[in-house]
């Protein structure tokens, strides 16, 4: 069950790296839209020595640029929520899904979407969805919470003066 825990932990950040990834590469469109834009605006300072491009090649530079670049985003950002649901172990439907969505993205989102499709049909995991999420973790290096919770006069052989 530790391993269980280990490997959502880590399928979580990796889902932070590609969702990260996604939204980058979802800014490429950026040109095609500022193009298609500049269409729209002034098309003379498009046209050159010819004619102007006729305002509709504008709106479709412009419409499709937008819709990629917000369907990338959005993209990513539900990458990204997966990847808090695998951290706290809730909603198990919805990391599969954006598990197998995943493998679209080549090649990292694949190779993700693989490991995160192993990890969630181990019937150790789908139970610890199933109990509500997940334990919380304290690591080893945590602070204690108040001073007194680990020292105690007889642990460090200190003798009162009674």
């Amino acid at each position: 069950m530790n391993q269980d825990l280990q490997h959502l932990k880590l399928l979580s950040i990796f889902h932070y790296v590609v969702g990260g990834l996604m939204g980058l590469t979802a800014c490429i469109p950026i040109i095609h839209f500022v193009i298609g834009v500049m269409m729209i605006v002034s098309p003379s300072k498009m046209a050159g020595s010819g004619p102007p491009p006729p305002p509709a090649l504008g709106w479709f530079f412009a419409l499709f640029a937008g819709g990629g670049m917000v369907l990338g985003w959005t993209a990513a950002i539900c990458m990204m929520i997966a990847g808090w649901f695998l951290a706290h172990g809730k909603h198990y439907i919805f990391c599969m899904v954006m598990a197998g969505f995943a493998c679209l993205f080549q090649p990292f989102g694949m190779v993700l979407g693989i490991f995160t499709i192993i990890v969630l049909i181990r019937p150790s995991v789908k139970q610890l969805f199933e109990n509500g999420g997940l334990p919380p973790v304290a690591d080893d290096d945590d602070e204690p919470r108040f001073f007194d919770d680990h020292i105690r006069l007889d642990s460090y052989n200190i003798r009162s003066g009674r």
